[in-house]
């Protein structure tokens, strides 16, 4: 073998050897330094560093926020109903040596075990309360709590739970039909209430009405009453005064109505003796006459 090739195996040796004793943290990670399968020390600031080679090998730990999704999780509320949950947990490593000596700096492995916790969580946080609760203002609380029992799980693998979210909340097939009927039969309860409400209303405004109109009624026949009653007496005393003034001329004009009222029917028939009053102004009749009646008019 030559000079050259052994100058040139040196130099291969050389680069890689060199090149096995720097590493790169990125800044979105960080770094643990594992001599002979041993923590030897953990790098959290990006940039350039050195290790020893062979001896030393290199574990990047995610520094990011990452989000482990939880979805169609079984669970039942105080009335044992079931309904399907999903949920998103947003977590964090801030502990990195406990992170590698607990689950082996492995993240699948770390979040299976916090979604086995938040199951625990949500079935204990849902078993208290109904299903109504789940969709009122006591949803917040209810993700606070379930974040806070996830907390002391995560905490022992050093993982900081940032928060957990509850993204939806649906009963199964089975129970959602029976709520819906549920749903039907009061909303149909409430509308016949509604609805009674509104008869009686209507007949008691109808009731109203009538007296009303009742009552109304009653006092414009009295007032016309009053009112006929003092036109007539007008009358009568304007009768009296022309009467007084002329008795002959009064009379004259009272019998001209009577036979207008009385004769201005067609085919009207009185027998009458030719004699009677009605007849005054007829005329008088002779001896051994008799005074006809005239035809009616």
């Amino acid at each position: 073998m030559n000079f050259k090739s052994i100058l040139g195996i040196f130099a291969a040796i050389l680069g890689f050897i060199a090149y096995s004793s720097y590493f790169v943290v990125d800044e979105r990670q960080k770094a643990l330094v594992l001599r002979f399968g041993e923590i030897n020390r953990m790098v959290a600031d990006p940039g350039l560093y050195f290790k020893v080679p062979f001896a030393d090998t290199v574990t990047n730990v995610e520094d990011r926020i990452f989000i482990w999704e939880n979805n169609d999780r079984p669970v039942q509320d105080i009335a044992s109903q079931v309904y399907i949950v999903d949920a998103i947990t947003l977590a964090r490593i801030v502990d990195t040596r406990k992170f590698r000596e607990t689950l082996g700096a492995d993240l699948g492995q770390a979040e299976t075990r916090i979604a086995a916790r938040l199951d625990a969580a949500l079935r204990q946080t849902y078993g208290r309360r109904s299903f109504d609760a789940a969709l009122s203002s006591d949803r917040a609380v209810m993700m606070r709590e379930i974040r806070d029992e996830v907390r002391k799980e995560a905490v022992s693998f050093g993982i900081e739970i940032v928060d957990v979210r509850v993204r939806r909340t649906d009963l199964n097939e089975n129970v959602l039909e029976q709520t819906y009927k549920r749903m039907e039969s009061e909303r149909n309860a409430l509308a016949a209430d509604i609805r009674s409400e509104g008869e009686a209303t209507k007949t008691r405004m109808n009731a109203e009405t009538d007296r009303t109109y009742t009552t109304k009624l009653a006092d414009a026949r009295r007032q016309s009453e009053i009112v006929r009653g003092e036109g007539d007496g007008e009358r009568n005393k304007v009768f009296a005064q022309a009467f007084q003034q002329d008795p002959e001329f009064f009379s004259f004009y009272r019998s001209m109505q009577a036979y207008a009222k009385s004769l201005g029917t067609e085919g009207t028939t009185f027998v009458l003796d030719p004699k009677s009053a009605f007849f005054k102004y007829f005329g008088t009749a002779q001896t051994g006459e008799t005074t006809a009646v005239p035809p009616a008019p």
